[in-house]
C-alpha cells in the first residue's frame, strides 16, 4: 500500500476464488493509484475493510461521505470503506 500511496504501480498474485472467474486464483494483477472521485460502481479495487485487504469490486457509492461499498464476485458484500482505505484500481489481469 505504501508504494501505491507514493503514486507506484504495483503487481502481484492474489490467492482465493472469490473473484473468479473474472480473477482466478494466482493471476498476475496490476494495480496503479486512483482519485477516489473518479471511481465508479464495477470499478475492482485494491482496498482494507476491517483488517483485511481485498481485491474486490465496488457495489456502490455513496458521495456524501464519501464510501464506497466492497463486495466479491459471488454475491458476498464485506461492508463499506471510505476512500482512504481505497488504495488502487486494477488495471490489468494476465495468467
Amino acid at each position: 500500500m505504501t508504494r501505491l500511496g507514493a503514486g507506484e504501480t504495483v503487481s502481484f498474485r492474489p490467492r482465493g476464488n472469490s473473484m473468479s472467474p473474472r480473477i482466478q486464483s494466482g493471476q498476475l494483477c496490476t494495480v496503479t493509484p486512483v482519485d477516489a472521485a473518479l471511481l465508479k460502481v464495477g470499478d475492482i479495487v485494491l482496498c482494507r475493510v476491517g483488517r483485511a485487504e481485498y481485491l474486490h469490486f465496488i457495489k456502490a457509492i455513496d458521495r456524501d461521505g464519501p464510501r464506497f461499498q466492497i463486495g466479491n464476485n459471488r454475491g458476498g458484500i464485506n461492508g463499506w470503506v471510505g476512500a482512504a482505505n481505497i488504495f488502487g484500481r486494477l488495471t490489468r489481469v494476465e495468467p
